[in-house]
């Protein structure tokens, strides 16, 4: 029984953690994209090989494409979307004639994923990324003012959020707007409250079947030349995978993930099975999804966290926190042995520790704490794989 292909995510040259760091980290792929390109425009050739002779150069290898964003435009069906969904096959081209054949993507409407504290300080002196409902009402409902925004929370959250809110500094609350509002990593866009309340507008009239259907559209046009170029199409769970901020999430549960395997039956569309996005809802079991779905997952995100009843969770270490690790792991193991193809794997979300506390790097991708759930998570495979020997 083989173990998972070892990758890290890299953001790039301008990312503080080197292709070195990874390297001695034990990884041998990289998971990485043209961030600098703007959403919607065509990667070229010249592009993708410059970047891939970069990793190549540092003993890696370009393992998967994470991500080519899909433009709003697209997702909404309107503006110029017919010139990026063929930017998109032009893209998906590209990369297959530089053997770069896993492509990870979201359609979650405006923001990728979302936490309310990027800094969130653990008993033990480490720090993780936090999503607290009551911090989202607090934004949503008082400093965005959304309307429609006091509805989407029962009267406790609201009242849970008028008393965190008001005891905030100003500081702190610029500092909360700017965690939802600025871009993460991979989201490529940052917003101000007038710019986001814009697009917020542009869904008014997108509800989740819509959106689903948003998807069906965009997947009918990009598959055929992904099987074409021997292209694998992974889209990412929402994250977080519940409905946010008014807008729908259509990629949150197993059913989702039958509904779009279903609706474009193809080997060529599949997922990215992260453990960490659909771990945060209870009603997912996690080891059933593998069971269920194991031929269309092309890349495996593993990363656990720890919720609560309200909604709120935290990145946890990564053999912690609500993921049944162990049973996971193992079942991707025996499913890369029935397909006799080995499943690229990061550790998703390190935690903030040791020297990495003390510097500036991209949240949920410090070197350290991703350097460790490698290393929990190496072990776990290694002593799985050779359990029967």
């Amino acid at each position: 029984m083989k173990t998972m292909e070892q990758t890290m995510r890299w953001y790039g040259p301008n990312d503080p953690v080197t292709l070195s760091d990874i390297r001695q980290a034990g990884a041998t792929g990289i998971v990485t994209a043209l961030h600098e390109i703007p959403n919607g425009m065509v990667w070229s050739v010249q592009e993708i090989r410059k970047r891939k002779q970069i990793i190549e150069d540092a003993g890696l290898k370009w393992s998967v494409v994470e991500s080519v964003p899909v433009h709003e435009n697209i997702k909404t069906r309107s503006g110029n979307f017919e010139e990026f969904i063929e930017n998109y096959k032009i893209t998906i081209k590209n990369l297959a004639s530089e053997d770069i054949n896993i492509i990870c993507y979201n359609f979650m409407p405006i923001l990728d994923w979302i936490r309310t504290d990027l800094d969130h300080e653990l008993p033990n002196g480490a720090r993780t990324l936090n999503f607290e409902m009551r911090a989202l009402a607090a934004f949503d409902c008082f400093i965005l003012k959304r309307k429609g925004a006091m509805e989407s929370y029962s009267p406790n959250i609201i009242k849970k959020a008028e008393d965190y809110l008001n005891g905030l500094e100003p500081v702190q609350i610029e500092k909360l707007k700017r965690t939802i509002l600025d871009n993460l990593p991979g989201a490529e866009i940052g917003y101000t409250l007038e710019e986001f309340q814009m697009a917020l507008d542009n869904y008014r009239n997108i509800d989740t079947p819509a959106l689903e259907k948003n998807l069906r559209l965009f997947l009918n046009e990009v598959l055929p030349v992904a099987e074409e170029n021997n292209v694998f199409l992974a889209i990412h769970p929402d994250d977080p995978p519940y409905p946010i901020l008014g807008l729908p999430r259509i990629m949150s549960t197993a059913a989702d993930i039958k509904r779009i395997l279903t609706d474009n039956d193809s080997p060529n569309n599949g997922i990215t099975f992260c453990a960490g996005s659909l771990g945060v809802r209870e009603d997912n079991n996690l080891v059933q999804i593998v069971k269920d779905f194991g031929n269309h997952i092309h890349f495996v995100h593993l990363r656990s966290t720890r919720r609560d009843e309200d909604g709120n969770f935290h990145e946890a270490c990564h053999l912690e926190g609500d993921v049944p690790m162990y049973d996971v792991v193992k079942e991707l193991l025996q499913l890369q042995d029935k397909r006799n193809k080995q499943l690229p794997m990061r550790p998703d979300h390190g935690q903030q520790l040791l020297n990495d506390l003390n510097m500036k790097t991209n949240p949920g991708y410090s070197a350290i704490g991703r350097l460790k759930g490698l290393a929990e998570l190496r072990g776990l495979m290694f002593g799985i794989a050779n359990q029967s020997h």
